[in-house]
């Protein structure tokens, strides 16, 4: 791809603003390789002004042109942008292990290739969308009256992702914006900029999207979000990220009373009942930790165990979180690589101290692996010995971390998953399928696993309870989050 091997030849990246791509007016920041800790190039640095260019872009783009009425446009385009994707797929996965620390056999799957494809699924359901509902004639008031519902784009969103799943995020808020005719600015985490740039520079050079469609900004400037935020030409914020910056958000998008979609934070429970396969359930809770060193607002980071065969527990998984070693991105058997920098390394470590003085062991891993002295990397950890009221057990802490809890039977299983300010996600394990099935319906969470089967696809709703979020990303009901319903009522 012409745009990332330009990168690696140390061209910095651009901003795309209303169709033209531009160096950022703050200049440029650079961006790291985690596993190396090397830097890798420099990214434009987007300031307030770029910022304003940006959404008065997508403002004019959705107001005075026929993106937003032209269904056949928009899915055209989506279908482009997948096939340049996909073109340029190779590129594009050697770029995100190299910015996002992520595994090379991720991309294959959550970290790329599906994600690209999902825009087709949004394509289709826009084409087959029912854009108008004719509710029949009433008379409310003695007045006979025709009523159709009418649903329509929002208008302009803000779309602010994280660094976790730089592309999998993004596609997950551009797919169904897009597809509902909306127009959009992105702000992408700053560990990631590339990624996020070099989507923008296929959008400008390779598709057919109308200038001011897709803008995208990146900056290492965090109060650019918040600004994006607060813009009133804004009428929707898509964001993802920590539950703190999410309050943050919500508060800042009341001013302007705008809509909000936010996905945030969890501490979801993996509960293994007393018939379940133990050392199964045990080497897939520690697999899942480890995946992407822990880097998942919806991995399963407390192991909810029977308390009569806890030490047994124990011992199956740190039997099977030992066979997982930290490993170079690049090699197709690693699944745990570095964490994305040295300060979330710094946070990881925090909580790993703290556990010690909350009365925790650390059984397995807590420290850096000797075999990557370079690297923001952290040894598959697991803690026992706490309780679920002490801090390590509450809190995110986004690296390779899981926190193993006895419990005594189903219904302490349940309190114990509940109780929680968080509410994204989970897993259950048990031989009997209408037991697991019982216990996985009183679990207040928006997605869980049952016995290893797989709730991620782009057809299925992903959301989160309490502190988790608000609204629901993916499938039909992400789709209608980028909608306002109209109601027109006419003389029958």
């Amino acid at each position: 791809m012409s745009s990332h091997n330009a990168f690696w030849r140390g061209e910095s990246s651009r901003l795309l603003v209303d169709g033209t791509l531009r160096h950022g007016r703050a200049g440029e920041f650079p961006t790291l390789n985690p596993a190396t800790e090397e830097v890798l190039g420099l990214a434009a640095n987007a300031d307030a002004a770029d910022l304003d260019d940006a959404v008065g872009a997508a403002r004019r783009a959705f107001d005075d042109t026929d993106w937003s009425r032209d269904t056949a446009l928009r899915t055209g385009c989506l279908r482009q942008l997948n096939e340049v994707l996909r073109a340029h797929g190779d590129d594009l996965r050697a770029l995100t292990v190299a910015e996002a620390g992520v595994p090379v056999a991720l991309t294959y799957g959550p970290q790329l290739d599906i994600p690209v494809a999902d825009l087709m699924w949004f394509a289709d359901l826009a084409d087959g969308y029912a854009w108008s509902q004719d509710l029949g004639v009433a008379a409310p008031m003695g007045v006979r009256s025709r009523r159709t519902v009418r649903r329509e784009p929002a208008g302009v969103i803000a779309a602010i992702t994280p660094w976790n799943f730089p592309h999998q995020i993004t596609f997950a808020k551009l797919g169904p914006a897009l597809a509902a005719g909306n127009t959009v600015v992105l702000k992408p985490a700053p560990d990631t900029p590339w990624c996020a740039a070099a989507l923008g520079r296929l959008i400008a050079e390779k598709t057919d999207f109308p200038p001011g469609v897709i803008n995208i900004v990146t900056s290492a400037d965090h109060s650019i979000g918040a600004r994006l935020t607060d813009d009133p030409r804004v009428d929707l914020v898509s964001f993802t990220g920590s539950t703190a910056t999410g309050r943050s958000v919500m508060t800042t998008a009341a001013r302007t009373l705008k809509k909000v979609f936010l996905e945030l934070g969890g501490k979801s429970a993996c509960v293994v009942l007393d018939d379940a396969d133990l050392a199964a359930a045990c080497a897939m809770a520690a697999f899942m930790v480890c995946t992407h060193a822990g880097q998942g607002c919806a991995l399963a980071t407390r192991l909810l165990v029977p308390r009569t065969r806890y030490d047994e527990a124990v011992e199956a998984t740190v039997a099977a979180m030992s066979r997982i070693r930290c490993g170079d991105p690049t090699d197709r058997r690693t699944i745990c690589g570095p964490l994305i920098s040295a300060r979330q390394r710094d946070r990881v470590e925090g909580y790993l101290a703290l556990a010690a003085d909350e009365g925790g062991k650390i059984v397995c891993g807590g420290g850096r692996p000797a075999k990557h002295p370079k690297g923001f990397y952290v040894e598959p950890t697991l803690i026992a010995g706490l309780t679920n009221d002490t801090r390590v057990a509450r809190e995110e802490i986004f690296g390779p971390v899981l926190v193993i809890l006895p419990h005594d039977g189903d219904d302490d299983a349940v309190r114990i998953a509940n109780d929680s300010p968080y509410g994204l996600s989970g897993a259950v394990h048990g031989t009997d399928p209408d037991r697991a099935r019982s216990v996985a319906a009183r679990i207040r969470t928006g997605t869980l696993s049952v016995n290893g089967a797989v709730w991620y696809s782009a057809d299925a709703p992903f959301g989160g309870y309490k502190q988790s979020g608000i609204g629901r990303e993916m499938g039909v009901a992400g789709f209608e989050e980028y909608l306002e319903t109209k109601l027109i009522a006419e003389p029958a």
